[in-house]
C-alpha cells in the first residue's frame, strides 16, 4: 500500500466502535436528568486525581478524534468518553486552558469543606466569624472566576476591584444576617425557630448571588460572545452575559439549600435514634457534622449545576436589536438562536 493510501484510511477505530461526538457531551443537554448526568460526571472527584500527563494525554486524544484523524486501534468507546469526562471536568471551554485543580467544579465541596469547618466553630470571636466569613467569599470568588465565562477578560484593575466588592457586600450580607439569628429570641418562639431556620440559607444564597454578580459584572457591562449554531462568533451581548450571570446565581443558591437544610436534620435524627449519643458525646457533633454536609454536597452538587445547560441557547428576540439579522455565514441562513456559555 502506497503512502498517500495510507495517509487517507480510515482511523483504526472506525473498524471497530460507531462514531461518536466528542464535540457535545455524552448525554442530551436537552433535559433536566441529561444535564444531571452531564454534571455527575464532571463534578466527579476522582477526575482531580489525574496526573497532567493524564490530562494532556486525555485532550490529545479528544482533539485527534474530533478532527478525524487515526487513533490507536486498541481505543474504546468508553476510553473516548473517559478522556472526554477528563476534559470537560478539568479544561476551560472558552480558554482550553486547564483550570486551577482547587476550583474546579470537582473541588467545590472538599475545598469548601475546609471553610465550612471554620465556620462551624463554636462560640466563633467576632474575628474569627470575620476571618471566615471572608475566606468563605475569597473562595466563592476563585470558583466564580475560574468557571466565567472568558471571552470577555478581565484587566488586573478589574478583578482587583469585583474581589474587594464582592468580599466585602457578601461578608456584610453574611454577617448582618447572623446578627438578626443572634438577635432571634427577642421575638416570639414562633418567629425565633423561623429566623433560625430559614435565615443562615438566606445568608448564604444572597451572599453567594451577590459574590456572582460582581465577580461577573463586566459580563454584564460588556456582554459575552455568541454564537450561531456553526460555532461563528457573532459579537458580544450583554443581554447574553446578564442571562448568563443570572443562571449562575441561581444555580449556586439552589446548592446552598440543600447543604443548609439537610444536614442539621440528619444530624438530629441521628442523634435521636443512637440514643443521644451526639448529646452524651459532644466532640463528635463537628466531624459528623462535616461528614454529613460532605455527602450531601457532593450528592444534590449536580442537580443544582444542571439547573440551566452549561451551553446555553437564547432567540435572536431576547438579544440587542443589532443581533436580529445575523446571517449564519456557513448556511446562508437567518440566525434565529445564539449560543453561549453561561459558566458555572
Amino acid at each position: 500500500m502506497s503512502s498517500s493510501s495510507q495517509a487517507t484510511s480510515p482511523s483504526p477505530l472506525a473498524n471497530t466502535v460507531p462514531r461518536i461526538d466528542l464535540s457535545k457531551p455524552r448525554y442530551s443537554q436537552d433535559t433536566y436528568w441529561g444535564r444531571v448526568r452531564h454534571f455527575v460526571e464532571l463534578t466527579d472527584p476522582r477526575t482531580l486525581l489525574a496526573s497532567t500527563a493524564e490530562l494532556q494525554s486525555a485532550a490529545e486524544l479528544v482533539r485527534t478524534y474530533r478532527e478525524g484523524k487515526p487513533v490507536a486501534a486498541t481505543t474504546t468507546v468508553d476510553d473516548l468518553w473517559r478522556a472526554k469526562q477528563l476534559v470537560d471536568a478539568s479544561i476551560h471551554p472558552d480558554t482550553q486552558k486547564p483550570i486551577l485543580l482547587p476550583f474546579r467544579m470537582a473541588s467545590f465541596v472538599p475545598t469548601n469543606l475546609i471553610v465550612t469547618t471554620g465556620l462551624l466553630i463554636p462560640n466563633a470571636t467576632v474575628a474569627q466569624t470575620i476571618f471566615w466569613q471572608w475566606t468563605n467569599q475569597s473562595i466563592n470568588v476563585a470558583f466564580n472566576y475560574c468557571n466565567a465565562n472568558k471571552t470577555t477578560p478581565m484587566t488586573n484593575a478589574e478583578m482587583g476591584g469585583a474581589y474587594a466588592a464582592a468580599t466585602a457586600t457578601s461578608c456584610a450580607v453574611a454577617l448582618s444576617l447572623k446578627k438578626v439569628v443572634q438577635n432571634s429570641a427577642k421575638f416570639s418562639p414562633v418567629v425565633a425557630s423561623t429566623i433560625r431556620l430559614f435565615i443562615p440559607y438566606t445568608a448564604v444564597a444572597l451572599a453567594g448571588a451577590v459574590n456572582v454578580f460582581l465577580m461577573r459584572s463586566k459580563e454584564l457591562r460588556s456582554g459575552i460572545t455568541v454564537f450561531d449554531e456553526s460555532g461563528n462568533e457573532h459579537g458580544t451581548s450583554p443581554a447574553a452575559g446578564f442571562r448568563a450571570v443570572s443562571q449562575v446565581a441561581v444555580s449556586r443558591m439552589a446548592t446552598a439549600l440543600p447543604s443548609l437544610t439537610l444536614p442539621p436534620l440528619l444530624l438530629a435524627l441521628i442523634n435521636r435514634y443512637s440514643n443521644n449519643l451526639l448529646e452524651r458525646r459532644p466532640r463528635l457533633v463537628l466531624p459528623v457534622n462535616l461528614a454529613l454536609i460532605s455527602c450531601v454536597g457532593l450528592t444534590t452538587l449536580p442537580f443544582a449545576i444542571a439547573l440551566f445547560p452549561q451551553r446555553a441557547s437564547v432567540d435572536a428576540a431576547q438579544l440587542e436589536p443589532e443581533f436580529r439579522n445575523k446571517i449564519n455565514p456557513t448556511t446562508g441562513q437567518p440566525v434565529h438562536q445564539f449560543i453561549y456559555n453561561r459558566g458555572l
